[in-house]
């Protein structure tokens, strides 16, 4: 054998990504993001790309586009966080609605990155994920008398959640403005929504 190729080395052979690694980094890059910059910034795929430390093909590759990578990292982030709120399915109304709003103060991304598909005008984003469980609630509080039986539940749902998305979309504006810091503004609020929501219960004789 010839000394000069027994010295060859050859090119190592690039191994292929991992795919679930890199799904996850991408999302986890986006909605780092999406909390550092605030959600009417937009996202840019470039900045995802390195914010996750990959090649921005992938980006598109693996998503397609940056509404399919957003709807990807809300669904990665909800599975994540839904155990936080089953404890509170139990509760009787209004009990159930005021520990849902400051359960969801603690998951601000979410409801955000929910609000940006929905301004994006994605026709798969869901404002009401949970619309069936949500009137089986509902329903229930009615019959135990918890809710006044002629409540209209749908609306009153979408209220509340008009007051969640709200809040959570604008709170760092809303402190900024009154000059406040977000945690004590967030205590605050849950307070009269606590209030607000004890005044759905029927009057007692």
């Amino acid at each position: 054998m010839s000394p000069h190729r027994a010295n060859v080395t050859r090119p190592a052979t690039a191994r292929p990504p991992d795919r679930a690694a890199t799904e996850a980094a991408l999302q986890s890059a986006a909605l780092a993001l999406l909390e550092r910059n605030g959600v009417l910034a937009g996202l840019n795929l470039r900045e995802v790309a390195a914010e996750a430390g990959v090649n921005r093909g992938l980006v598109y590759h693996y998503f397609g586009s940056r509404r399919a990578l957003l709807r990807a990292a809300l669904r990665s982030d909800l599975r994540q966080r839904i155990g936080d709120f089953e404890p509170a399915f139990g509760l009787p109304a209004p009990t159930r609605l005021a520990t849902t709003f400051r359960t969801f103060l603690r998951h601000r991304r979410a409801v955000v990155l929910a609000a940006l598909l929905a301004l994006d005008g994605d026709p798969l984003a869901r404002m009401i994920p949970d619309r069936e469980g949500t009137r089986v609630r509902i329903a229930r509080d009615k019959a135990e008398g918890h809710l006044p039986a002629d409540l209209d539940g749908d609306a009153t749902h979408i209220a509340i959640a008009s007051l969640i998305y709200g809040y959570l979309v604008f709170c760092e504006r809303f402190a900024a403005e009154l000059d406040v810091e977000v945690a004590d503004l967030d205590q605050r609020v849950a307070d009269v929504v606590e209030r607000l929501v004890a005044g759905l219960a029927p009057a007692r004789a």
